[in-house]
């Protein structure tokens, strides 16, 4: 195809065309992303839908970001952070890929997301909970209507995984001779390879306490319903800015801190696809090993 079909064909046009014959084979069936993707197409559709593709050029990009970051006065938008802003504009980076690549449309100037500034994702959170909030949150989620709740709060520290990991993990999954919780589903995973989490004696001994659910999940609930009773018992706790992703980051910081394990090692139990993502948690394993090495 010419230049031309660039300038006959609207962004409207191959979003909609990228919805229908992309996205059904490389989104997971996860809800809460596929509600992501659609949000972050949905506000890409009301700044570039009329415009065609030939005309997407890096200032209208560069427009885009600014403009999320910091909106004019008169749209009565809130600005949102920078993370967002990224995730969409990769977004967007996605779609003009797609129509050169699948749609054999040639854009005039390529692909135009690759000249742009992308907003910086800041430092990542560092939200931890001193002993007395981890016991006051412990208390509650042990007094909490939601009878899984103490549970699943245990088990995400002491095994790492992703709220999305935990929540579709089921009862023939765990491998109780070799210790593991095998997570082979790609839908349900993060960075959709298959992986096995190791399952120490203390999150062995929390599936013992589990009631068998007959759906066949170990944990029988939906993500909103988590969220809703996590978000009650930190209230009723008196914890405030610590939210379900930060158990995550209180299970990696205790392994980092144990000084025995690799970041290889680290990555094999968190599942993170590159190292560069654990550097944080170095200086934790440095601390322990200074305190050994005396």
């Amino acid at each position: 195809m010419s230049a031309s079909e660039a300038e006959h064909t609207t962004f409207s046009e191959i979003a909609q065309r990228f919805t229908n014959e992309f996205a059904p084979h490389h989104y997971r069936k996860r809800e809460d992303e596929k509600e992501a993707w659609k949000f972050q197409l949905a506000r890409l559709k009301e700044y570039f839908g009329d415009y065609s593709l030939a005309v997407i050029d890096q200032r209208l990009v560069a427009s885009y970001r600014d403009a999320r970051l910091k909106p004019p006065v008169e749209s009565k938008r809130r600005p949102v952070g920078a993370s967002t802003v990224r995730k969409e504009i990769y977004l967007l980076s996605k779609i003009l890929g797609f129509a050169e690549i699948e749609c054999g449309i040639a854009l005039p100037r390529g692909n135009p997301v690759t000249k742009v500034r992308k907003p910086s994702d800041g430092n990542p959170r560092d939200r931890r909970l001193t002993p007395q909030e981890w016991a006051a949150l412990e208390s509650e989620c042990q007094k909490s209507r939601n009878p899984w709740l103490k549970y699943a709060l245990n088990l995400a520290v002491e095994t790492a995984m992703r709220q999305g990991e935990m929540l579709n993990l089921e009862w023939k999954d765990i491998d109780r001779r070799r210790r593991l919780a095998l997570l082979l589903n790609p839908d349900f995973l993060k960075n959709e390879d298959p992986r096995a989490v190791p399952l120490t004696t203390k999150a062995l001994a929390i599936l013992d306490e589990l009631p068998r659910s007959t759906s066949g999940k170990i944990f029988p609930l939906e993500r909103q319903t988590l969220y809703h009773a996590f978000v009650g018992a930190c209230k009723r706790a008196e914890i405030s800015d610590f939210s379900w992703h930060d158990l995550r980051h209180e299970a990696i910081s205790r392994l980092a801190e144990r000084g025995d394990l690799s970041v290889l090692e680290l990555a094999a139990i968190s599942g993170h696809k590159t190292l560069q993502m654990l550097n944080r948690y170095t200086h934790l394993q440095a601390e322990k090993l200074a305190r050994k090495l005396g």
